[in-house]
Parts: structure tokens; sequence; C-alpha cells
């Protein structure tokens, strides 16, 4: 029994590991893939960034391309982003049973 146990465990951390990897190597990929030369690649990366928690790296990565974008309608979009995670840093996340929380 305690080795079934054990042998579960094992393959329960092996599994975690493999799957912190690879989101590991997706966010990778994901922020390479803003400055791409492909339009469609940034896009993409910008419909994950808009997903992702406004943390200092997003910000600071959003600003830089705000700044490098050369397609009005990318930079644009990537504006809108950038701004709603500014303002979502500024203001945090609120608590659960504060107002303005889904519970």
């Amino acid at each position: 029994m305690w080795k079934t146990a054990g042998l579960a465990a094992l393959a329960v951390a092996a599994a975690g590991g493999a799957l912190a990897w690879l989101v590991r190597r997706q966010m990778i990929r994901h922020r390479r893939d803003l400055f791409s030369p492909s339009p469609l690649r940034r896009l993409a990366c910008l419909g994950h960034l808009a997903r992702s928690r406004p943390t200092v790296d997003n910000i600071t990565l959003l600003r830089d391309y705000v700044v490098w974008e050369p397609t009005a309608w990318l930079r644009n979009r990537g504006r809108v982003i950038l701004t709603r995670m500014e303002r979502e840093a500024t203001r945090g996340t609120p608590r659960a049973g504060e107002k303005g929380s889904q519970e």
C-alpha cells in the first residue's frame, strides 16, 4: 500500500513538474512572439497577455511593445491592454467579501 501511494505521489509530482515546464516554455514563447515580424503572432501574443495578471514584468513588456510596434491597430490594442493592467495594478484586486469582488 505504501509503495503504491509513493509511486502515485511521484507520478503526480512528475506530472506537475512537466506541466510547470510547459507553462514556463509557453510564457517564454509568447513573450518572444510579441516582437515577432508576423502581425498575427503579435496579435496572438497580445491576446495571451490580455488574459494574464498585471505584473510589473507584463506592464514593462507592454510599455516597450507600445513604443516599438509599427502597426497602428496593434499598437492601440497594446495600449488598451497596458492601460487596463496599470489601472488594475494601482487599484489592486478586491479581496473576498469586499465590494466589487466576485464570490
